[in-house]
């Protein structure tokens, strides 16, 4: 409902220019915001007429400005903020922090601390939220155009040393390392604690270009990893803020395959999970074109996994295949255009310790959920079962969940009884583990279970102590 006083209202010149710049009607307007409202389960009924309101300088109450610049940021295909429409954000509404993929390295700097702030005090409702892929497609058009930043120096009143860096990468290895082991749920407060206090003042001290360059590039990678904790604790909207700040961070960096990982193994996914496979796609494709020529076999291969994820999801069998194709070669092969000078066209060696996983049991993985998609059962049992037999013995959490595939595909080809005991082990796994993936995972196979007749079986798993996690 629009109510403010018409005391001093003023015509919104601001919002006209973005809905002319948009080719948007004041009814094409009013469409669009109750069709991004039910995305975010309002019911709203705006009309041509509401926008005539808006125009005339009404502002209309809670969390409508925020999705009135998101549906025209959706036709415009960038980031549109309530600044400006010239409307402020309605008690309740998503801020922007963080949705920003920054011009200088300040404003990235900025933004980023902004992020880590709030979400280490839980301020600016950013927990919880389900924001649209559409806020996506703004930050990875800008950092496939994007040339390296000339200056990123520092000139805070502390001087960053060498055993900072060497301490903050030592750190990032280690939290990742746990996160494999026992799940997010329990380490995400830690690691945003970190980029809050430790990591903030960090960046906010002084450094070198070369040094800057590095720093930048560990704070980049800490910021994807805290992305993927928040999508294991369930929180997708707050990753796809982390991720447009590791994307930024990493072009600040100049390290073009962390910014193609973050796409593809983040963003991208993200898209996936959201139920948007087109747009999965062209994040995975766009990661591709950004790091030609800059890249590693663990990143090319990671980014085609990416795209034919999208295609599976599609139903594009034939795209699948090209994509995954192309992943598995480089992986085999390498590609000798993809690191000049590096000698990675033969072999592995050198790759970023943060592509570690990338490797053959993860495409076997990838395969069996692209098969499973296009309902290629006997196909997706066996890249399934190829997937668990590489996964590594410290690696808890994607043990839990190969297992759960594997679960999933026997089911599939009505192997019943040999499925729940798949599931049970998986079960075991979880028990030290607290992560959402997990737990979608086993009610996903727990649902399809019950649905075969077997809904004691079900609820047995179900009911086991200590599996999974909420959000934290």
């Amino acid at each position: 409902m629009d109510v403010r006083s018409r005391a001093g209202r003023q015509p919104n010149e601001r919002l006209r220019a973005v809905m002319e710049e948009a080719g948007c009607s004041n009814t094409g307007l009013a469409r669009r915001v109750n069709v991004c409202g039910a995305e975010h389960g309002l019911h709203l009924r705006y009309d041509k007429t509401s926008v005539a309101r808006w125009l005339r300088g009404q502002q209309p109450r809670g969390r409508a400005p925020v999705i009135i610049a998101q549906a025209l940021g959706r036709k415009l295909g960038r980031m549109v903020t309530v600044e400006e429409i010239g409307m402020t954000s309605g008690q309740g509404a998503a801020p922007t922090v963080g949705l920003r993929f920054e011009p200088t390295v300040p404003g990235a700097l900025r933004q980023a601390r902004a992020l880590w702030r709030g979400d280490a005090h839980r301020t600016g409702a950013l927990t919880g939220e389900r924001l649209s892929t559409s806020v996506l497609v703004q930050p990875s058009r800008d950092w496939l155009i994007a040339g390296p930043d000339a200056v990123v120096a520092g000139h805070g009143p502390a001087a960053v040393r060498t055993a900072d860096l060497a301490v903050l990468r030592a750190t990032t290895a280690s939290l990742a390392e746990l996160d494999h082991r026992f799940g997010s749920g329990r380490l995400r407060p830690v690691v945003v604690h970190y980029l809050d206090s430790v990591v903030s003042g960090l960046v906010a001290g002084s450094y070198g270009e070369a040094s800057g360059r590095q720093l930048l590039g560990a704070v980049a990678r800490l910021t994807e990893l805290a992305g993927y904790m928040a999508v294991d604790t369930g929180q997708p909207g707050l990753a796809q803020r982390y991720y447009i700040q590791a994307l930024r961070l990493a072009q600040a960096a100049d390290d073009r395959g962390l910014g193609g990982y973050v796409l593809a193994s983040g963003m991208s996914r993200v898209a996936l999970q959201l139920g948007s496979p087109q747009e999965a796609v062209q994040l995975a494709r766009a990661a591709q074109e950004g790091t030609r020529a800059r890249s590693t076999p663990t990143v090319a291969a990671a980014c085609h996994a990416a795209e034919a994820r999208g295609h599976a999801l599609l139903g594009d069998a034939r795209a699948c295949q090209q994509a995954i194709g192309k992943a598995v070669a480089v992986l085999e092969h390498g590609d000798p255009d993809s690191h000049p000078g590096s000698g990675l066209g033969s072999g592995l060696d050198g790759e970023p310790d943060w592509a570690g996983h990338v490797d053959h049991a993860y495409l076997a993985e990838e395969l069996a959920r692209c098969s499973a998609d296009l309902q290629q059962r006997d196909t997706a049992a066996r890249w399934a079962q190829e997937a668990l037999r590489g996964c590594p013995p410290d690696r808890a959490r994607r043990r839990a969940l190969r297992l759960l595939l594997v679960a999933s595909t026997q089911l599939r080809l009505g192997e019943v009884d040999l499925s729940c005991g798949t599931a049970a082990q998986a079960v075991e796994v979880l028990g030290g583990l607290h992560s959402a993936q997990c737990a979608s995972d086993l009610a996903d196979f727990c649902g399809r279970l019950e649905a075969q007749g077997r809904r004691e079986e079900a609820r047995a798993l179900l009911a086991e102590p200590d599996r999974n996690c909420s959000p934290d």
